[in-house]
């Protein structure tokens, strides 16, 4: 089956703006999702204070900066997915169920019409999840937000490729299920790894020698690593924070291109299984 190309962007941006509002319906998961990210954040925040006040300046950080990223994380987690809850279940449920079919009538293209509904998703979390856990933590501890409107520009554009490769390692996962009989175990894989990949539970700079090099070269720490690292001015110099730009984009083209020639792949030949 061949999907027809097409769409114009006013199309995509109005897929984007259903997904603002798909999600901004959920009133009682969003308030939960609220308390969860606070509640963890305290918990994490506070492990943080005790393990740096063993190891100061651990991974490069001073303590005011470790609290920082625990906060600012915790604002971008529901919305990067990086624990779950994204697209990727309901693209897998749909190749399932023969749904898919439909979506590739559309005169859009798949990809760009699951990306723009993420980020509507995305754009939502941000706000709904993640604006009070980090005003919570503003007020409770010393953090070190930066104060350059360019830095925090830099940190947008950042946050936005991060958001890309997390849409464009899901959008992989989803189509595994042209393949998988079921998409749980993969789904569940996934988590683990980016949950340690990422930088959630402990920044990767903290991990020593070839294997910090190492998962500092991965995609995944293009979801949260990076992001953190620009807003808390690791980078010497712009070069430097352009530089850590210019590594997301190497991921997101990367990753595209694989969820592209996937897709390609899967819709050359569409088998739908359980029907």
């Amino acid at each position: 089956m061949r999907q027809k190309a097409g769409g114009s962007v006013s199309l995509y941006l109005a897929v984007a703006g259903g997904g603002f509002r798909r999600y901004a319906t959920y009133a009682t998961a969003t308030a939960a999702g609220v308390f969860t990210n606070t509640v963890f954040g305290l918990i994490v925040a506070y492990t943080y204070i005790a393990l740096w006040d063993e190891r100061p300046g651990l991974g490069g950080y001073d303590q005011a900066q470790a609290l920082t990223f625990v906060w600012v994380s915790q604002s971008l987690l529901a919305a990067g997915a990086l624990i779950g809850g994204g697209f990727q279940e309901e693209l897998q449920e749909r190749v399932r169920t023969g749904d898919i079919a439909v979506d590739l009538y559309r005169p859009a293209d798949l990809q760009l019409w699951w990306l723009a509904a993420d980020l509507g998703r995305a754009a939502f979390q941000l706000l709904g999840r993640g604006l009070v856990p980090l005003l919570v933590g503003a007020f409770l501890f010393p953090l070190a937000l930066p104060t350059d409107p360019a830095r925090w520009l830099l940190f947008a554009v950042s946050v936005l490729l991060g958001l890309v490769v997390s849409f464009a390692v899901r959008y992989l996962l989803g189509l595994a299920a042209f393949w998988l009989m079921d998409g749980s175990g993969i789904n569940m894989m996934a988590t683990v790894v980016t949950i340690f990949f990422s930088g959630m539970l402990l920044p990767l700079t903290v991990f020593p020698g070839g294997f910090g090099e190492l998962v500092g070269a991965l995609p995944w720490a293009a979801m949260l690593q990076v992001p953190m690292d620009v807003l808390l001015g690791t980078h010497a110099g712009a070069g430097a924070a352009l530089g850590a730009l210019g590594f997301q984009v190497f991921w997101v083209l990367v990753l595209l291109g694989a969820g592209r020639l996937a897709q390609s792949a899967a819709t050359r030949k569409v088998v739908v299984q359980g029907g």
